[in-house]
């Protein structure tokens, strides 16, 4: 199974964001299932490539020009598939994927879910997204969900498009 995974390249964050990481990269690689993600050297990003990368699993980078211009490609990609910009990466991802994990991240985090989880309820695919709730991080977006929910602004359940995992365990059940 190709694994995308979305998530921080920030540093600065908490450590535990960076040990779920590892230990997504790490589980990933021991039952066989590739990476694909942003390919940067930085943050979450270059965590889960090093410990996938390092534990003998496949990371394929999708990795903007102005990030490989600037120097910022991680060492840990295996497969670098370049693209012109974010929109660009954003469809190589969902194109190689089989499945999306959202670990902590910010801005282009949230775009990135939400462009996968809108792609899927308008019937381009049905490939699940989970968010990784790690230390409840992604609890204030869950209750977003859940108000817009209640609201009727979205059709359906929102769970049928985005899973909720706490855990390893959490993933691979998720996963069958």
């Amino acid at each position: 199974m190709k694994i995308c995974v979305f998530c921080s390249a920030n540093s600065q964050i908490a450590p535990e964001y960076f040990s779920a990481a590892r230990e997504l990269g790490l589980w990933a690689a021991n039952d066989g299932h590739a990476i694909v993600y942003g390919g940067v050297n930085q943050g979450l990003m270059e965590c889960v490539a090093q410990a996938a990368h390092e534990a003998g699993g496949m990371t394929i980078g999708v990795v903007p020009i102005i990030v490989e211009k600037s120097g910022r490609t991680s060492q840990y990609v295996d497969v670098e598939i370049p693209c012109d910009n974010l929109s660009d990466r954003k469809q190589l991802m969902m194109d190689q994927s089989d499945v999306f994990i959202a670990l902590p991240g910010g801005i282009g985090t949230l775009d990135e879910i939400f462009t996968v989880a809108a792609s899927a309820t308008i019937g381009y695919h049905q490939k699940p997204v989970i968010l990784y709730n790690v230390g409840g991080f992604w609890d204030a977006l869950i209750a977003t969900l859940d108000d817009l929910q209640h609201r009727g602004m979205i059709r359906g359940e929102w769970r049928q498009n985005i899973k909720v995992a706490k855990s390893v365990d959490d993933l691979a059940t998720i996963l069958g």
